[in-house]
């Protein structure tokens, strides 16, 4: 049985994406019951050498969404 280009990507990438969105949300809750400013996670690092959490975000989405838009032959759409 062959595996589709899709089979191979996009599922992994749902499922990261999805991860994200309830790790997100976790953050979000912890700052709201701790009366934390959420910025102050957003801008976060875990070691002095790594990216802040908002730069890690756009990188997990930047590679889910370019992996598509190369699997497809199309031009990725540009988000702020």
């Amino acid at each position: 049985m062959s595996l589709s280009m899709y089979q191979a990507a996009v599922p992994p990438f749902v499922r990261a994406l999805a991860t994200l969105k309830y790790l997100l949300a976790k953050g979000e809750a912890h700052c709201t019951a701790r009366g934390v400013d959420p910025a102050t996670l957003l801008g976060a690092r875990l070691a002095l050498d790594m990216l802040p959490l908002t730069r890690q975000v756009q990188m997990v989405s930047d590679s889910a969404k370019g992996a598509g838009a190369r699997m497809t032959g199309t031009e990725a759409p540009a988000m702020a």
